[in-house]
């Protein structure tokens, strides 16, 4: 791709963990402040971009890259986590999907 999203109206905000997790991991809420990796199915709320010690520091807005499971189409499109990438499904949260190929898919939180 030859253009770059990344950038775009990021906001990134540190919670404690649970579990493991790593960078790269989709998060969901586990607890008061707390995250824990999301599971396939999972509603999540953002991407874990670093750990250390406890904490991760999670983006929670702006434009993500992740692998991709399954079709997705550009446009709005609910998203769950899927094995270490996201899929579509018939409830969740709509999601700007503006880059797809066929590995990656790119979207808006």
């Amino acid at each position: 791709m030859n253009i770059k999203f990344s950038g775009f109206n990021e906001n990134v905000l540190t919670f404690e963990y649970t579990g493991t997790l790593n960078a790269g991991d989709l998060v969901k809420m586990s607890a008061s402040a707390k995250v824990m990796k999301a599971g396939t199915g999972d509603v999540f709320i953002g991407k874990c971009i670093h750990t250390r010690d406890g904490y991760a520091a999670v983006q929670t807005e702006g434009y993500v890259e992740m692998k991709k499971s399954g079709n997705i189409i550009v446009g709005y499109n609910k998203l769950v986590a899927a094995a270490d990438a996201v899929k579509a499904a018939e409830s969740g949260i709509d999601r700007l999907v503006i880059y797809v190929d066929d590995t990656t898919v790119g979207f808006i939180l």
